[in-house]
Formats: structure tokens, C-alpha cells, sequence
């Protein structure tokens, strides 16, 4: 049996996933974010985008309920709110329509997924049965995107704002919230791994699981970039 990695070393070998596997660096991304993609490409991407964004609480209430702490359950539980909402408080999946009305995506199509492409309906199933199926801690290794989210997320908003002025300004409000959010998440669920997975195989199996929800957020991309094929100067 390997000796387990000190956490440092789990950390960057956690890191060193995003840096390598992460959806920053996938062709139809970069484009998007080099101001290539024309506005019916980046409504593609949002109308798709959608699909996931929706079953964010979905995966969140099943880690949920496996969850065995009181502490940790409360803690956990702001992730669903923060999607959902609550009375008088917009949550993230209304945010993420209103992105879609700002890049002139009627609310109903949205919410109709008539949009979606079957190769992201079954990837993100595949990550929400993930998190039904998997141990917890696994689940929540998958989760930890988030390290990688913020810094991507700050450009975003540069780049929609400066290379993409036809997107209305209040569709933004989704990125901005979850700079603040998204720290929050990945430091509680950095934590709850540490704690949980202290074998070398446990620390494997985190790591496993990380670069399958890089899968995940890559196949979208996959999807979209057959769907609605990148052509030069097509703005």
C-alpha cells in the first residue's frame, strides 16, 4: 500500500487537474472568450449552459443527504439556496435566465429545454447520478471545480462586457454573485475531503473524481462545438 500523499501534495495534484483538464481550454471556450463565437453560438452555450446550471441544487440536496454531520449538512445546505433562491431573494438559476434574456433567449425556451442537446442532457444526468451513487466524499471531490471557477468566472465578465456589448448588462449579475460564492464552496468542500480521505487510494479516488466532473464540463463543450460548428471571422 502507497504511503498517502501529505495535503499539500494532495492539494496540487487536486490543482494540477484544473491545469491541465479544466473547460478553459477547450477550443469552443477559448473562442468564446477571444470574442469568436457569433450571438447565436453564445446562445447556444447559455441555453446548454442551462441544463447544468439547473441541476446544480439537484446534485447539492443528494451529497446532501449524505452528509453526517449537523455542522455539515447546514453549511452545505446554503449551496442549494444560493441556486434556488428563496422568497424575495433571486437565486442563481433565475440569474442564469436572465443571462439568457440578455443574450435574447425568451425565458420559456430556457425553461423548456428545447435547446438542450442530448450529449448534454446525458452528461450532466451522468454527473447528477455521479453524486447519487458515489460515497460522498467522492461527490464532493467532483465538486471542487470551484478552486478553478473564480479566475475564469472575473475574466468572463471582462470579456462578455468588452467583446460582447450586445449582451445587456443585467445578464451578468450571475458571475459577479458567484465571485463571492464560489471561494466559499470550494474551501468548505477542499476541507471536507482533506478530513474524509486520508488513504492514498481515498486521495486517488478524489482525484478520479475531479477530473470526471473535468469530463463533464468538457463533453458540453464537445457538444456544442459539433452542434454549431467555429468558423473563422464569424462574429
Amino acid at each position: 500500500m502507497s504511503e498517502p500523499w501529505s495535503n499539500d501534495e494532495f492539494v496540487m495534484r487536486l490543482r494540477r487537474i484544473g491545469e491541465q483538464r479544466y473547460h478553459d481550454k477547450h477550443p469552443f471556450h477559448i473562442r468564446m472568450h477571444e470574442g469568436k463565437l457569433s450571438p447565436e453560438q453564445l446562445r447556444a452555450w447559455v441555453a446548454n449552459r442551462f441544463y447544468y446550471q439547473k441541476n446544480i441544487p439537484v446534485k447539492d440536496a443528494l451529497i446532501l443527504s449524505k452528509l453526517p454531520t449537523l455542522e455539515d449538512r447546514r453549511r452545505w445546505l446554503q449551496r442549494i439556496v444560493d441556486h434556488d433562491g428563496r422568497e424575495g431573494d433571486e437565486g442563481g438559476i433565475e440569474a442564469w435566465i436572465r443571462l439568457g434574456e440578455a443574450v435574447d433567449i425568451p425565458r420559456e425556451d430556457l425553461l423548456s429545454e428545447r435547446l438542450v442537446l442530448p450529449a448534454v442532457r446525458f452528461a450532466v444526468d451522468a454527473y447528477v447520478n455521479f453524486c447519487r451513487l458515489k460515497p460522498w466524499p467522492e461527490a464532493v471531490a467532483s465538486s471542487l471545480t470551484e478552486l478553478f471557477a473564480p479566475t475564469l468566472v472575473s475574466r468572463r465578465i471582462v470579456v462578455f462586457e468588452d467583446l460582447y456589448p450586445w449582451i445587456r448588462p443585467q445578464g451578468l449579475d450571475y458571475f459577479r454573485t458567484r465571485l463571492r460564492q464560489a471561494p466559499r464552496d470550494a474551501e468548505h468542500g477542499l476541507e471536507l475531503v482533506l478530513r474524509e480521505y486520508r488513504t492514498r487510494r481515498e486521495q486517488e479516488r478524489a482525484v478520479a473524481a475531479l477530473s470526471f466532473k473535468c469530463d463533464v464540463l468538457w463533453s458540453l463543450l464537445d457538444a456544442l462545438q459539433l452542434a454549431y460548428p467555429v468558423e473563422e471571422n464569424r462574429v
